[in-house]
């Protein structure tokens, strides 16, 4: 009988085998609590590929000893879903973990419906899309939503050493001998992906033959051929990562889009989709801003697309946003403007707001002398007329101070520069 993928044999048995997401499964978490309350709800999981979602599910079933059944919402029928609820209506209750939840058709969903409300089968969907958006709301109101965290190369690494060892289910039985650059390979290549870590180190073991002590050695050599995918020097953790996102952020700003793509390829290489929606966002805002003042939401839209898609699909849409930025005019004037606007403020540079400018819906604002003088600028030629904003101590104060670096801020600079002028020649 041909042997069951590493992957799938090492799937936890327990709840307390769970490696990673930890904010579901740890001592006082939610899954944690169902599980010693001995209650199990329907629920929808949903994370990127290889973060544990149907491993979970049979651990959980597992760990209050249920009977658990797994099905596709794509591939099984309907009559599929028949078979396990009359065996719920024989044992009490059956858990049926269904992958790619978000397929469910209708007739599934409406037969499943009643029996998810009795509780007589606990769902337990499993999905990468976002339930909000993907799951029929009558499904999602029926189940509490969990979301899986991508797993970090210390949760890989513990899977490979766990797998390397169990003898059991894993490869305990082969000698196997891990260097630390075939672990680390092996547990950066993944990009967070478990599966993929684990079917890499079962390739590598089984294509390897044993040496003359009988032990399997995975060199890096092996880990990069098994992985397709070869060693990258770039730890997450250490100094090189931030020199990389130094150097990411200030070539878009020196408008290099070919130092920023290769960059970016270094990021994503290194599986840090975090960093760089974090990058790309505060770039669009701080050196490009009234420039290209669609950049800051392009930028926005590319990495929500990002985050839904996952590598390696997510690196399309990051390309077209960096190139943008890169290419995009430049200017930092209005970040620059409220820099020393709080500096004026948090030196003591501020002073009464104008009384003309004061809240006045109430009674007695009038008898104070409260926005009695205010001028409603819509009321007045091209809705403006020339009157006191700021207090009396910086009145005249000018902090934006704009550039030409494209026809939006030029625009911009011709409306602030004839509104000053007028300011300097008012008497307020």
């Amino acid at each position: 009988m041909k042997q069951k993928p590493l992957a799938y044999r090492m799937r936890p048995e327990h709840i307390d085998d769970i490696i990673g997401q930890e904010h579901l499964v740890d001592d006082g978490k939610i899954l944690s609590r169902m599980i010693q309350a001995d209650r199990l709800a329907s629920m929808i999981l949903f994370g990127p590929p290889g973060t544990g979602k149907t491993s979970m599910a049979f651990a959980l079933a597992k760990s209050l000893q249920l009977p658990v059944r797994m099905l596709n919402a794509v591939v099984d029928k309907k009559k599929d879903m028949e078979i396990v609820v009359e065996e719920a209506k024989m044992s009490g209750q059956v858990v049926m973990v269904l992958d790619e939840v978000h397929r469910l058709d209708k007739a599934k969903q409406d037969f499943l419906l009643p029996h998810i409300e009795s509780n007589l089968v606990t769902l337990i969907g499993c999905t990468t899309s976002n339930p909000y958006h993907s799951i029929n709301p009558a499904i999602r109101s029926r189940c509490h939503l969990f979301e899986l965290h991508p797993l970090t190369m210390e949760h890989i690494k513990t899977a490979i050493k766990r797998a390397s060892t169990d003898d059991q289910n894993g490869l305990g039985a082969e000698s196997v001998e891990l260097t630390d650059d075939a672990l680390n390979h092996l547990a950066l290549a993944a990009n967070g992906d478990m599966r993929a870590a684990l079917n890499g180190l079962e390739l590598a073991v089984s294509s390897t033959p044993k040496d003359a002590e009988g032990n399997i050695a995975i060199t890096l050599d092996i880990a990069e051929e098994c992985m397709q995918k070869k060693s990258f020097s770039h730890d997450k953790d250490g100094d090189a990562h931030y020199d990389v996102l130094s150097a990411f952020q200030k070539s878009i700003r020196g408008s290099d889009a070919n130092a920023a793509l290769h960059y970016l390829g270094r990021l994503i290489e290194a599986g840090d989709l975090d960093s760089i929606a974090r990058r790309m966002i505060v770039i669009a805002y701080e050196d490009i801003g009234l420039a290209n003042p669609q950049a800051g939401p392009r930028a926005v839209t590319a990495v929500q697309a990002a985050e839904r898609l996952g590598f390696p699909e997510a690196r399309i849409p990051l390309a077209v946003a960096i190139v943008e930025l890169s290419l995009s005019p430049k200017s930092n004037t209005a970040y620059k403007a409220l820099d020393e606007a709080l500096s004026d403020i948090r030196s003591g540079k501020s002073g009464d707001v104008p009384a003309h400018l004061k809240d006045a819906h109430y009674q007695g604002a009038k008898k104070m002398g409260r926005g009695i003088d205010y001028k409603y600028p819509h009321q007045y030629e091209n809705s403006w007329v020339s009157q006191q904003y700021l207090p009396d101590a910086i009145k005249k104060k000018d902090y934006y101070k704009p550039k030409n670096s494209s026809k939006f801020e030029q625009q911009l600079k011709q409306v602030h520069e004839k509104i000053q002028a007028e300011k300097n020649n008012t008497r307020f």
